[in-house]
């Protein structure tokens, strides 16, 4: 995964949308956290991996994935905010039940939201990715669906979404 380019296309996403909506020096990082929390909840929703008392089935892929690179999105934008784009990832991989999973990501995003330190950040991008490992995602996967959402973005910016 080329995570340069991805930050690029990121902060190119970010600058347009703070200039479009009047956002030049308003503190955006909270709001940039909360939204991450969000879409982290949305993505769990379509992996349905908590819900214990249910037999419906997951989504499928492309919505799960879709959910998945939304979060992406977030945590870029978050790098970007805090000038960690320059950074290289370590995923190892981890066994574990996805609910497990979120539920470390959750701590790990609260850890941010206390001390926003380049540590922590590393440990909500690691463990992003070993979740989307998880799920069944490659890197490639990751990519491609990033830049393809990415697009989606421009056109909502371009339709007034």
């Amino acid at each position: 995964m080329n995570l340069q380019k991805l930050f690029e296309m990121q902060d190119a996403l970010d600058k347009r949308i703070e200039s479009e909506h009047s956002l030049a020096g308003i503190p955006l990082l909270r709001k940039k956290v909360l939204s991450l929390q969000v879409e982290l909840g949305e993505l769990a929703n379509e992996t349905r991996c908590f819900k214990f008392w249910s037999t419906k089935q997951p989504s499928s892929n492309d919505v799960i994935l879709e959910e998945y690179v939304d979060c992406i999105h977030f945590i870029l934008s978050i790098g970007l905010e805090k000038s960690f784009e320059d950074i290289t990832l370590n995923v190892k991989h981890i066994d574990g039940e996805l609910s497990e999973q979120f539920l470390d990501l959750y701590i790990n995003i609260s850890d941010f939201v206390i001390c926003s330190s380049l540590d922590n950040y590393l440990n909500i991008f690691q463990n992003f990715l070993c979740l989307g490992e998880n799920l069944g995602f490659s890197k490639e996967d990751i990519e491609n669906a990033y830049l393809y959402k990415n697009n989606i973005n421009h056109e909502r910016q371009d339709n007034g979404y």
